[in-house]
């Protein structure tokens, strides 16, 4: 009968922690809230109250580390960041170095997907729009993702909404509050990725880095996959050209 006591008063006790921690979450969610309808119809520089804070989301922070000083100005840097067990990346996709620089480039691009289908003009210049610095095709280190065992943390902009210089406060709860959540979950929860793209993505990683690795040893200076279309589209788009491009053949194939 302790036994049992004790394990009905453990569950107690986790259901509290659960409730106070969703308590707590909405009472941050609130805060930001009151913070935008406060400032809503004020000068852009009223913003500046969110420089440098913190808000807690359910099953992610966000942190503003720089609120712009103008609508017209560089956009605001933002930073969300989830702990690993809300993320739930396996430990095998980070396992070694080329599979995390693999797997950051690939949140990146994902995160930058679902930023561009919950941005929308909301007002003057880049008001209402959220992005990352989309990379290129190469898979190569990158600073707007950082990830490990304990959190995974995706860094981006934001052109915070305004009217001329007047805030639009109800157009940015609808931004952060509204919008932002939802881009999290679907780009950054492992259990919603594209699982197949994300370990294709992987893989080729792994590959690229074991040639690299072999080129010395066979006195070599780059390597060419076969059937690669090497043209690209433009001098602006490099993509590979889709129309009258001839697919690379090794010499004497």
């Amino acid at each position: 009968m302790q036994g049992s006591g004790t394990a009905i008063a453990r569950r107690c006790q986790i259901h509290y922690n659960c409730q106070k921690q969703a308590a707590g979450v909405a009472a941050e969610m609130r805060r930001l809230g009151d913070i935008l309808h406060r400032i809503n119809g004020r000068g852009f520089k009223a913003y500046q109250e969110l420089d440098r804070k913190q808000f807690e989301f359910r099953g992610f922070s966000l942190v503003m580390d720089h609120v712009q000083g103008d609508p017209f100005a560089a956009p605001s840097q933002f930073r969300v960041r989830l702990p690993q067990d809300v993320a739930a990346f396996p430990p095998d996709t980070y396992s070694n170095r080329w599979r995390q620089v693999a797997l950051r480039d690939f949140l990146i691009r994902a995160f930058a997907r679902e930023l561009w289908q919950a941005s929308q003009r909301r007002g003057s210049g880049k008001s209402g729009q959220m992005f990352v610095d989309l990379p290129g095709q190469e898979i190569l280190e990158r600073s707007a993702c950082q990830l490990n065992r304990d959190y995974v943390e995706l860094r981006f902009l934001v052109g915070l909404p305004a009217a001329g210089r007047r805030i639009l406060g109800n157009e940015a709860t609808e931004m952060l509050i509204g919008a932002l959540p939802g881009v999290v979950e679907a780009a950054l929860h492992y259990g919603n990725v594209d699982r197949q793209a994300m370990w294709a993505h992987l893989r080729t990683s792994e590959d690229a880095d074991s040639l690299r690795q072999q080129l010395q040893q066979g006195r070599l200076v780059a390597f060419v996959a076969e059937n690669s279309v090497l043209p690209r589209r433009s001098g602006v788009d490099d993509r590979p050209l889709k129309r009258g491009a001839v697919p690379f053949r090794s010499p004497g194939r």
